[in-house]
C-alpha cells in the first residue's frame, strides 16, 4: 500500500560569515514558546543536495569507512544518502531569540538554506548506558563535546 507524506519545513538554517542559525518560519514560532533553558536540540532536517533518484537509490556503499567493513548499508551509516534524506543533528545552543525565531549555534553540518523539518529538546535520558557500536567505529568519539576535536578525515575514504 503507498501513501503520500507532506512534509513542510519549518525553518532553514543560514550560515553568514562562520554564524550559524536556524530561522523558523513565522507561522511556526509559537512553538519556541518555553524551549529556554536546554542546552542542546535535536534538528531535524531535509538533506536537500543529495535529494536525487541515483542518491536515493544507493543502500549499499564500498567501504565509506577506513576502518569499517568493505560493504556498508546506508542504515548503518549518518550518511546524507538515504532513501529519504531525513537527517538529525544535535546542536549546542547559544542563543535563543523566541520574538524572531532565530537559534544561533556555534557550528552545524547542514549547509546554509537546508531546510528544518523539526525541533526537539535534547533530554539527559536520551543518554545510553549500555550503548554499543561495531569495533569498526568505538574508536570514534564518546560524546558530542569531544567530536568537534576528532579528526574525521581520517576516517573516510573519499571516492
Amino acid at each position: 500500500m503507498e501513501s503520500k507524506i507532506q512534509i513542510q519545513p519549518i525553518g532553514f538554517f543560514h550560515i553568514e560569515n562562520h554564524n550559524c542559525f536556524i530561522k523558523i518560519n513565522q507561522e511556526y514560532r509559537p512553538g519556541l514558546q518555553n524551549i529556554r533553558g536546554f542546552s542542546h536540540l535535536q534538528i531535524v532536517w531535509w538533506g536537500n543536495l543529495s535529494d536525487t533518484p541515483a542518491y536515493r537509490a544507493r543502500l549499499v556503499e564500498n567501504k565509506p569507512y577506513k576502518k569499517g567493513p568493505d560493504k556498508i548499508g546506508v542504515f548503518a551509516t549518518r550518511s546524507q544518502l538515504r532513501p529519504n534524506p531525513v537527517l538529525i543533528t544535535t546542536i549546542a545552543v547559544l542563543k535563543i531569540d523566541e520574538h524572531n525565531g532565530l537559534i544561533s549555534t556555534p557550528y552545524t553540518d547542514a549547509k546554509d538554506g537546508t531546510p528544518v523539518l523539526d525541533i526537539k529538546p535534547y533530554h539527559l535520558f536520551e543518554r545510553v548506558k549500555t550503548c554499543r557500536v561495531p569495533q569498526w567505529c568505538s574508536h570514534w568519539p564518546q560524546w558530542y563535546e569531544d567530536a568537534g576535536m576528532f579528526n574525521w578525515q581520517n576516517e573516510f575514504n573519499f571516492q
